[in-house]
C-alpha cells in the first residue's frame, strides 16, 4: 500500500467505486466539470449544490458517463413536474433522455416520477440518480424503503439536492444508506448520542429529537460526510470564480395579522404557544391571512403563494383574480399543466403547498413570493429558492404573513437557518481541508508503509 493511499483511507476518502470520466461537454462550467469528474470517479456520491447551480445538467452528464462505461441505461428519479423539465434540459444540452411512467426503458437515460418507481426493474439499469433527494423524507416509510432497496441493487448512484435539512443528521444517514455506506442507525451510534432531556418540551414546540455529537467532537463526522458528498453554495467553495453566480437582493417582509385567539377552555385572548394552539390559531385566522395575501399580490406581475391547508388554498383561489391552485387531489397531468402554465405566463399567480411544488422547479420569471410560515426550514428555503436562485436577474421579495402566535415559528425558522449555515460551513471547510491534504500527499515523494503496519 502506498503512503498517500493509507492517508486517504484513514481520512475515509479512499472508497472510490467509479471510473474515469470520458464524456465532459464544453458547455459545463469549470466547477461543474470538477463536480462531475469527482462524482463519476466516486461512483456513489451526493452533490449538495445550491439552487440554480446546474445540478440537472451535471446529473445528465454523470448519467451519460455511466451509460458509456457500462453500455446499460440509467434511471433518473425526480419529483412531480420536474421530469419534463429534465427532458427539456436534455434537449437543450443534446443529451438523450426520455420520460417513462410504465416501466418501459425507452432511452439510455430514463426519467420518471418517484411514485412510479414500482413500475421499473432495477436489473435494467446500471445507474440511478435521485434528483432533489432531500424530498425522500416527505414520503411514507414504505416508499422510502422501496427507493433505498431499488438503489441498493445498482452499482452507480448519485443523489442531488440543495438542502440537507439543518441538524437533521438522520437524513444524512439515510442518504449514506441509500448510497451503500453507513446505515442511518449505524451512523447515529458511531458519531452521536441521543439527548433525551426535555423531549416532551421539544415535541410541544414542534422540534425534532435532538442528537448530540459524542465527546470526541464533530470533525470525524464531517470528514466522513465528505467521503461521499460535496457541498457547494457557490463556486468559490471549491476554488472557482463566482462571477456568474451572484444572487440579487432578497427582501423579506413580515406582516402581522391581528387575531382574537382564545384556546379551548380560555375566557380571554392569549397568544398561541404550544403546537396544538398554533394549529388552532392557524385554522381560525384563515380569512384574515388570506385577505392580506390577496392584497399583497394585487399587481400585474407573477407571484408564487405557498400555503399549508386546503381551506387556505381554496379561499386564496377565490380571492385572487387569475390565480390557480395545485392541490394533492388533482391528477398528475393537471398539476403539471398548471406548473407549466405558470412558467409560460398563462397563470399569473400560482397557489400550492411546499410539499407539492417546492422541489426542483425553476420559477426565475417570478420575483414575488408569499409564504405562510411553518416549522419546516427546508420547506421555506426551497419555496423561496424556486424564485431566488442563480440566474434570477431581479430582486426578490418574500412576504411572510403570520399571526402573533406564529412568532415562535419564525424564531424556530431563524434558529434552523443558523444551523443550516453552520452545517454547510462545516461541510465546506472539511471538504476543502480534505482536498488540500490529498493534493499535498499526491505531490510528495512516494513512500512505502513499514512492513509492520
Amino acid at each position: 500500500m502506498k503512503y498517500n493511499q493509507f492517508i486517504e483511507r484513514k481520512m475515509q476518502q479512499g472508497a472510490d467505486h467509479g471510473f474515469e470520466s470520458t464524456f465532459m461537454p464544453d458547455g459545463l462550467k469549470d466547477f461543474q466539470k470538477f463536480m462531475v469528474d469527482w462524482s463519476v470517479r466516486k461512483g456513489r456520491s451526493a452533490m449538495l449544490e445550491d439552487c440554480g447551480m446546474g445540478k440537472t445538467y451535471q446529473a445528465l452528464v454523470w448519467s451519460q458517463n455511466v451509460v458509456q462505461h457500462t453500455n446499460k441505461p440509467v434511471l433518473i428519479l425526480a419529483p412531480l413536474a420536474v421530469a419534463p423539465q429534465t427532458v427539456a434540459e436534455g434537449v437543450k444540452f443534446d443529451i438523450g433522455v426520455r420520460r417513462s411512467s410504465n416501466g418501459a426503458v425507452n432511452s439510455d437515460i430514463v426519467v420518471t416520477n418517484y411514485h412510479r418507481l414500482a413500475e421499473f426493474d432495477s436489473d435494467d439499469f446500471s445507474g440511478v440518480v435521485c434528483d432533489e433527494s432531500s424530498i425522500l423524507k416527505s414520503f411514507n416509510g414504505s416508499l422510502r424503503a422501496q427507493i433505498t432497496e431499488f438503489m441498493r441493487r445498482i452499482p452507480f448512484r448519485l443523489l442531488c439536492t440543495a438542502t440537507a435539512a439543518p441538524n437533521d443528521y438522520i437524513e444524512l444517514g439515510t442518504s449514506s444508506e441509500a448510497l451503500g455506506y453507513l446505515g442511518h442507525m449505524d451512523m447515529l451510534n458511531r458519531f452521536f448520542k441521543n439527548d433525551q432531556n426535555n423531549s416532551a418540551m421539544r415535541r410541544m414546540y414542534g422540534q425534532a429529537p435532538q442528537w448530540r455529537f459524542k465527546g470526541y467532537g464533530d470533525e470525524p463526522f464531517w470528514r466522513w460526510v465528505c467521503s461521499w458528498a460535496r457541498a457547494v453554495r457557490k463556486p468559490s467553495d471549491i476554488g472557482f470564480d463566482d462571477a456568474e453566480f451572484i444572487l440579487p437582493n432578497l427582501n423579506v417582509r413580515e406582516h402581522l395579522i391581528e387575531s382574537s385567539f382564545k384556546p379551548d377552555g380560555y375566557l380571554f385572548e392569549v397568544a398561541a404557544i404550544t403546537l396544538p394552539e398554533q394549529r388552532q390559531e392557524q385554522r381560525e385566522t384563515i380569512a384574515e391571512r388570506c385577505a392580506k395575501v390577496a392584497e399583497l399580490v394585487d399587481h400585474d406581475q407573477p407571484a408564487m403563494v405557498w400555503c399549508h391547508l386546503d381551506k387556505e388554498a381554496d379561499l386564496l383561489e377565490k380571492l385572487i383574480p387569475g390565480s390557480k391552485q395545485i392541490s394533492g387531489k388533482q391528477k398528475d397531468h393537471i398539476k403539471e399543466e398548471r406548473f407549466a402554465g405558470f412558467v409560460s405566463g398563462d397563470i399569473r399567480v400560482l397557489i400550492t403547498k411546499p410539499k407539492i411544488g417546492a422541489w426542483g422547479l425553476n420559477f426565475q420569471h417570478c420575483n414575488h413570493v408569499v409564504y405562510f410560515p411553518s416549522h419546516s426550514f427546508e420547506q421555506y428555503y426551497q419555496a423561496v429558492r424556486r424564485c431566488w436562485r442563480f440566474g434570477q436577474e431581479r430582486e426578490v421579495t418574500v412576504d411572510i404573513v403570520h399571526t402573533e402566535g406564529q412568532r415562535k415559528i419564525l424564531e424556530n425558522l431563524q434558529r434552523k437557518a443558523e444551523q443550516a449555515e453552520s452545517m454547510f460551513s462545516n461541510l465546506v471547510a472539511e471538504m476543502n481541508n480534505s482536498i488540500s491534504i490529498i493534493a499535498t500527499n499526491q505531490r510528495t515523494n512516494k513512500m512505502e508503509l513499514p512492513a509492520w503496519l
